[in-house]
């Protein structure tokens, strides 16, 4: 049997930034994380999206920081981690969240969680309870876009497969990732308030775009093949069926489909639930407001 490895590589200017040795069928896959802090743990986990990064959360991170130490997890696929031309499914990142946190922590960690990485914390809460102690979720989601907008599988299927061959699919990818669309997005339904997003601010979420093998978890993201869960009825069971305390963050300017699906979450008694300002990137745009309410929580 394969053992999963830590080890450090360098200092940066905000934490210590390590490289988690995941093996997954045989193979082995380098996964960045970075520590910042001292104290109990949390994890924090980013969104899944063509620009997901744990440098989305470093806000929230550096203001924990204070008080605990904070890990900020760069998915296999995404951020800074290695981007091999996987298949890329729920059961990947499940097991790769289950064998980081038993890998890395020795007690109960507390996880703060955003978009559809949500599902994935709540599944590790529910089969290893005794290794989360709290769960925080932030704008939490679990239809990737394409279903959202009511498209067929077999047409998702079709992009996704599309996406991934050479030449049409990495200049299909080139065009979901110029300056000009990620503006675009951004604008839409990730933050609110459009001064923020500055050339440079969006040079800097292009750069994540460009690493090598990056369409290929992206593409699964938004063709809905990473969906951690089917149905809003088992979206809620999931979160009844967990004794942990759980703080959900509503973004009260999230798509109305989206904020339909975080208030959902209301009808559960035993979840806390904030409503904040914001969209679907309040956890980087209202970073101080967001960790003012995770405190409060915690």
């Amino acid at each position: 049997m394969f053992m999963n490895t830590i080890q450090a590589s360098k200092i940066n200017t905000q934490g210590t930034i390590n490289q988690y040795t995941w093996h997954w069928q045989n193979e082995q896959f380098q996964v960045t994380y970075e520590t910042l802090g001292q104290g109990n743990p949390i994890l924090l986990l980013p969104a899944f999206s063509t620009v997901s990064s744990r440098t989305e959360m470093a806000g929230i991170a550096q203001l924990l920081a204070q008080q605990y130490q904070v890990y900020l997890l760069d998915w296999l696929g995404f951020g800074d981690s290695q981007r091999p031309a996987l298949d890329y499914n729920p059961q990947l990142y499940h097991q790769l969240l289950k064998d980081f946190v038993n890998a890395t922590f020795q007690q109960p960690v507390i996880i703060i969680a955003a978009g559809h990485t949500v599902g994935y914390a709540l599944e590790l809460a529910k089969i290893a309870p005794e290794t989360v102690s709290k769960l925080i979720l932030i704008a939490p989601t679990w239809r990737g876009p394409l279903r959202v907008m009511g498209v067929p599988q077999s047409i998702r299927n079709s992009i996704k497969n599309l996406v991934r061959t050479p030449i049409i699919g990495q200049f299909l990818y080139y065009l979901n990732t110029t300056p000009g669309f990620l503006k675009f997005m951004y604008r839409r339904h990730v933050y609110t308030d459009s001064t923020k997003l500055t050339d440079e601010f969006i040079s800097n979420k292009r750069n994540i775009t460009q690493q090598k093998g990056a369409r290929f978890a992206p593409v699964a993201f938004v063709t809905g093949t990473l969906d951690p869960i089917e149905t809003r009825e088992d979206f809620l069971s999931l979160i009844e069926s967990l004794s942990q305390p759980i703080l959900t963050i509503i973004a009260e300017q999230s798509p109305p489909y989206s904020k339909q699906e975080m208030e959902a979450i209301n009808t559960i008694d035993q979840v806390k639930t904030v409503s904040l300002p914001g969209t679907l990137g309040i956890s980087e745009e209202f970073s101080e407001l967001v960790t003012e309410n995770i405190k409060n929580f915690l």
